[in-house]
């Protein structure tokens, strides 16, 4: 069940991105003659178009889900790939509330590497909820209901204090 839901977000998120690719470039300017202006400064470039998933923040979690697993999937192609911190730093760097966070452990009782890690965001009152670590085959990350009490994650959570 995971192995399909991961491939079909990653489907959804790449049928995104390339539907975004499309208007991006359909809404470009038609290359007009060149200015005969001689200047040897540069002239100046306009700001580049997103090629990506981008945050909405009036959007729903559905539609936050690509940006989301696109956050996930640059973390998880790092060293820190196991690290909660790792990916609750970067959702607050794109412009998730770190507020509306909860992770679990990432190290056992024991101090051993956890199995897998879950983080969330609460948005628009349903999750966005990621997994990752050695025994997920791939990242997963899905929409998911909030549960009882206004929360992500079912049990324990580490505090977010950093």
């Amino acid at each position: 069940m995971h192995r399909s839901v991961s491939t079909s977000v990653r489907l959804a998120a790449s049928c995104a991105i390339a539907i975004s690719g499309m208007m991006f470039s359909a809404c470009s300017p038609t290359p007009g003659p060149a200015p005969a202006v001689t200047t040897s400064s540069p002239s100046p470039s306009a700001s580049p178009t997103p090629t990506g998933p981008v945050l909405l923040p009036e959007g729903t979690a559905q539609e936050n889900l690509p940006f989301f697993t696109a956050i996930m999937n640059q973390v998880a192609a790092t060293e820190q790939r196991w690290q909660g911190r790792a990916y609750v730093d970067a959702l607050v760097a794109a412009g998730f509330p770190k507020d509306a966070m909860e992770l679990t452990n990432d190290l056992t009782t024991v101090g051993n590497g956890a199995d897998s890690i879950q983080f969330s965001v609460r948005w628009s009152g349903e999750c966005l909820v990621g997994q990752v670590g050695p025994s997920t085959p791939t990242p997963t990350a899905l929409v998911l209901p909030q549960v009882p009490g206004g929360t992500c994650l079912v049990g324990q959570t580490r505090p977010i204090d950093w």
